[in-house]
């Protein structure tokens, strides 16, 4: 189950509306290794930061929960504007979600050249680890649309070993 995204998955996922409060405060920092993952699609770069939320989960009721930080450059000589996005949500069972809709936390951004765009949602897994990939739909100053991937990042929390795949 995934969470960049709009009001009616946010609501789903227990999460307000635009903002996630408290989801990245100093405890839940605290003893975490950020991971960092990247990749450039059509000179749009796409970095993302996933910590685990201890202070947010409950291992005894199978209920893990991480954050992850989005930051988008526009490396390109034109504006673009995030306009959908499609994530494909794994977790360690092997079972996955997808979820799509408008834009990222309820806006659809314009990055001018040389500019960013970032934010923070959470995902909730019933698994101790999982994977989360997918694509932003994006659209260039003549209108047409174009794909740009979201690399593929790791879940992991300390009650599961991490294993390479």
């Amino acid at each position: 189950m995934p969470c960049a995204t709009g009001p009616e998955q946010l609501s789903i996922l227990g999460f307000p509306e635009h903002s996630i409060p408290g989801m990245l405060d100093n405890n839940a920092l605290n003893h975490v290794k950020l991971m960092h993952y990247e990749s450039i699609t059509e000179n749009i770069k796409v970095a993302v930061e996933p910590v685990f939320l201890d202070n947010q989960s409950s291992p005894t009721d199978n209920h893990f929960v991480w954050a992850y930080t989005v930051h988008i450059v526009n490396l390109s000589a034109q504006p673009v504007r995030l306009i959908n996005r499609q994530w494909r949500i794994t977790n360690a069972h092997g079972h996955t979600e997808e979820v799509n809709g408008p834009g990222v936390v309820g806006e659809q951004p314009l990055i001018s050249p040389g500019d960013s765009f970032e934010y923070t949602s959470g995902a909730p897994l019933s698994t101790p680890s999982g994977i989360m990939t997918g694509h932003y739909e994006m659209q260039s100053a003549n209108g047409s649309l174009f794909r740009i991937n979201i690399p593929a990042f790791s879940l992991d929390s300390p009650h599961q070993a991490i294993h390479l795949n």
